[in-house]
């Protein structure tokens, strides 16, 4: 039996320790019914009776277990998210996440989303940086259909959101690529069978995200989930994988740790819901600040969570791998033309930050069938794979889905601009971010005309990090920040330098550097040009800026001067 440590005494709710007792009104919600269980609710009352026959819990919590959340309000402000709590945000539309473990589509899957977006999303949806897609504008009244037309296909939204292993993510070229160290699609479907809809893991402390990949390039941002397989070798050669825990962004972003382990192939499930159970048992529930597993991890440190895991949760343990060696930093958005391991090509295209049209993915779905074997892939960045496309095909295909606004050669700044819902939906958004995405990267294409280099610039509308913007080369953090007339107006915060892979590291945060959101292109164009005139050759803008100190960071970073901003 593991010891207990000074840490463990306090009161935080763990299971393990024997506090049953909520300490918090959402252990309360738990605790009084399964929230799964609201699915019924839904098919039976609400979707016949309107939003306002649901209750407050069932309608601000429970209906997360199905991948639903409220949606802001149309019209209001930046202002109104710190004058008011989340709930008095709500309008009478649900936003719909539809899980997609590892990215997988095929045709009939991926024009079962486009039905539902054109029927009842106002033909729009969102690609998100978890492989997932989500749903805007949708009715309680229309949910029903729309889970019967999703899972006619064998897709759901069944633990999309709420204290649940989330959405998987893995490799969106697995099996695929020729230089992968394991094809790992088999393990994380046999995964994902065992975690969703099983009621053993549908009321964990928080939310608990995943990464199972074989990928070399590591595309699957081991980093920053609560438990990753990552693909690796042991010392006999055996395709496998090394097991991190305790991932995580936020407003107090940790980066997994190694627990210094090989797991084969077949044991992958048992150590998952080791893992799993482990943070279930042990994890804190007293705070839902301090509930996610990297919290646990950091107090406890890797060696002893693998204790626990190995003497509390398996019949075995694990044998030892040393670190294998990291891409000094990770690939993953896929977009362009590249060969399979067959011969054959696929295709990876860029939307607009994320954003895309329901009518834009059936488009795909056709031209998928059309030129290839009708399965595509999302990928990590928010990006779209068409693949198993054969070489001569692969120009007719580019040309098609050009036509459609979806582009296979885009700019860099396209591939590299991400954004999470912003302001225009999330009721915890500070700034609108999909619309200042979309103005920024075309706005730079214009400004810096034959830019060649690689550059991730992340916006995000709140502290929370959907879209990684501590990871990036330029990471946007909503803010409302003074303005010159004497109010206050949407802006961001600046990260600079983020990173995974071999060389991680948190973007450093610009003291003192707030941009108002209508001078977001002029300050990045800056920064840009500032970066060009100032590296070394073939540096990368983030390996510019982490060798900076912090006063020539600050100076680096410094608020547009207008004459640089228009300078050629």
């Amino acid at each position: 039996m593991v010891t207990t440590r000074p840490h463990d005494r306090g009161l935080q709710g763990q299971w393990s320790l024997g506090q049953r007792a909520p300490l918090n009104h959402a252990e309360e919600l738990k605790r009084s019914g399964p929230p799964l269980d609201v699915r019924a609710r839904v098919e039976e009352v609400f979707s016949r009776e309107g939003i306002a026959a649901i209750p407050a819990d069932d309608l601000r919590e429970r209906l997360k277990w199905w991948g639903l959340y409220t949606q802001r309000r149309a019209g209001q402000p930046a202002e109104a998210t710190q004058a008011n709590e989340p709930a008095a945000l709500a309008g009478e539309h649900f936003m719909m996440r539809i899980r997609i473990d590892g990215g997988l589509l095929d045709a009939a899957q991926l024009r079962a989303i486009a039905w539902a977006s054109q029927t009842f999303g106002r033909d729009l949806a969102d690609v998100t940086d978890r492989q997932n897609v989500q749903l805007h504008w949708v009715r309680i009244e229309d949910v029903p259909a729309i889970w019967q037309r999703l899972e006619a296909v064998g897709l759901t939204t069944a633990m999309a959101c709420g204290d649940v292993p989330r959405g998987f993510l893995g490799c969106p070229v697995a099996g695929l690529a020729d230089d992968e160290v394991i094809d790992a699609t088999g393990v994380l479907e046999a995964v994902k069978a065992r975690a969703v809809g099983n009621p053993a893991f549908a009321n964990l402390p928080r939310k608990f995200k995943t990464s199972i990949s074989g990928c070399a390039d590591q595309c699957a941002q081991p980093d920053v989930n609560d438990v990753a397989f990552v693909g690796a070798r042991n010392a006999d050669g055996e395709a496998g994988f090394d097991l991190w825990v305790g991932g995580g962004l936020g407003s107090n972003p940790h980066f997994a740790q190694r627990l210094g382990v090989w797991v084969a192939p077949e044991r992958v499930p048992d150590v998952w819901e080791g893992v799993a159970s482990a943070f279930r048992d042990h994890g804190y529930r007293k705070s839902r600040k301090r509930a996610r597993l990297k919290f646990l991890v950091a107090d406890w440190g890797p060696e002893r969570f693998r204790e626990v895991l190995e003497t509390e949760y398996l019949e075995a343990r694990l044998p030892d791998l040393p670190a294998p060696q990291r891409p000094a930093s990770v690939g993953g958005d896929h977009v362009g033309v590249f060969p399979q391991a067959d011969g054959r090509r696929y295709v990876g295209i860029a939307p607009r930050a994320g954003r895309v049209a329901g009518h834009q993915l059936a488009a795909v779905a056709d031209l998928a069938q059309r030129f290839g074997s009708g399965r595509t892939r999302l990928t990590t960045q928010q990006k779209i794979v068409v693949v198993d496309v054969e070489a001569d095909r692969v120009d007719d295909l580019v040309a098609a889905l050009a036509e459609h606004d979806l582009q296979a050669r885009p700019s860099p700044f396209r591939t590299g601009t991400m954004s999470c819902t912003g302001l225009e939906f999330c009721k915890l958004a500070l700034a609108e971010t999909k619309a200042n995405a979309d103005h920024l990267y075309r706005e730079l294409e214009r400004r810096l005309p034959g830019w060649d280099d690689d550059i991730r610039i992340h916006l995000n509308g709140c502290p929370n990090s959907c879209a990684r913007f501590q990871i990036a080369d330029i990471g946007l953090m909503g803010a409302l920040l003074p303005h010159p007339d004497g109010g206050r107006a949407e802006g961001f915060l600046v990260h600079l330098g983020g990173a995974v892979g071999g060389d991680r590291a948190f973007a450093a945060k610009v003291k003192g550097v707030r941009v108002l959101a209508t001078d977001v292109v002029d300050y990045v164009e800056a920064l840009l040009r500032r970066y060009r005139d100032r590296r070394s050759q073939g540096q990368s803008f983030t390996a510019y800026v982490q060798g900076l100190d912090g006063q020539e960071l600050t100076a680096f970073a410094a608020p547009v001067v207008p004459a640089e901003a228009s300078a050629a």
